[in-house]
């Protein structure tokens, strides 16, 4: 790994940031701590970080809320610190954007491990996540809006898209007929690390599907490839 990798630790309780500090610098990586959210948040404004490792419960705004925030925007990959009974919450942050967790107490060679991991597969895959700007891109009666991210019907009427329907359709938009699997749609929307919950992909494509499909429990647009994973049916043109 290069030494130049910076990581930001944001947890409240100080023997856990100083733990984490010490054991990543000897590993060779820079380390800047924080006590809550509003403390990362000056951080990250004011430096550049490859890596965040954020608890879920803090006091104030608590870890969910930050990641939320951070996803809206360009953001690093995001490594969650979690109680053994925060599976909602867990479940949650993988949704909105989180590369990885690991549930406390931990070993820090495993959290370790895990940083690495989630840099590798964020170094393999294009920086930019983001459709290109002023794209446009139709599909049936559709029309897909990078810029504003919002689907427009055949009667003109726009329904928005969260980030993550977002990243998802614009995968697909830009790979019709083509089977993609789970992993492979993890990589592309989310650069994690992509056994984790894979169930979090499954559960934005029914959401897609509730927003395009004329039946979604009989999609005809995103399939489902049994032990494959989704397949975009359909022609794409650029308007």
């Amino acid at each position: 790994m290069e030494t130049t990798l910076h990581i930001l630790v944001v947890d409240d309780h100080k023997d856990i940031r100083d733990l984490l500090a010490k054991f990543l610098v000897k590993h060779g990586m820079r380390v800047t701590t924080a006590a809550d959210a509003a403390e990362a948040r000056r951080h990250i404004k004011a430096g550049a970080f490859d890596l965040i490792v954020l608890d879920i419960m803090m006091p104030g705004e608590d870890g969910i809320s930050l990641c939320r925030s951070l996803r809206e925007g360009a953001a690093p990959p995001i490594i969650f610190l979690t109680a053994v009974a925060e599976d909602t919450d867990r479940i949650i942050g993988l949704e909105l954007g989180a590369d990885d967790y690991v549930t406390k107490p931990f070993n820090p060679r495993e959290l370790l491990a895990r940083i690495r991991a989630v840099i590798r597969r964020a170094q393999s895959v294009p920086q930019s996540r983001d459709a290109p700007a002023g794209e446009r891109l139709k599909f049936g009666q559709f029309i897909f809006d990078a810029d504003r991210r919002e689907l427009i019907d055949g009667q003109e009427v726009a329904t928005p898209l969260s980030y993550g329907e977002y990243l998802l359709l614009s995968a697909f938009l830009h790979r019709p007929n083509i089977v993609l699997t789970r992993d492979q749609l993890l990589d592309i929307t989310r650069g994690r690390a992509a056994n984790l919950f894979d169930r979090s992909i499954d559960n934005q494509v029914s959401r897609l599907r509730r927003k395009i499909e004329d039946d979604p429990k009989d999609p005809k647009i995103i399939q489902t490839i049994w032990g494959g994973g989704y397949k975009f049916v359909g022609v794409v043109e650029r308007i």
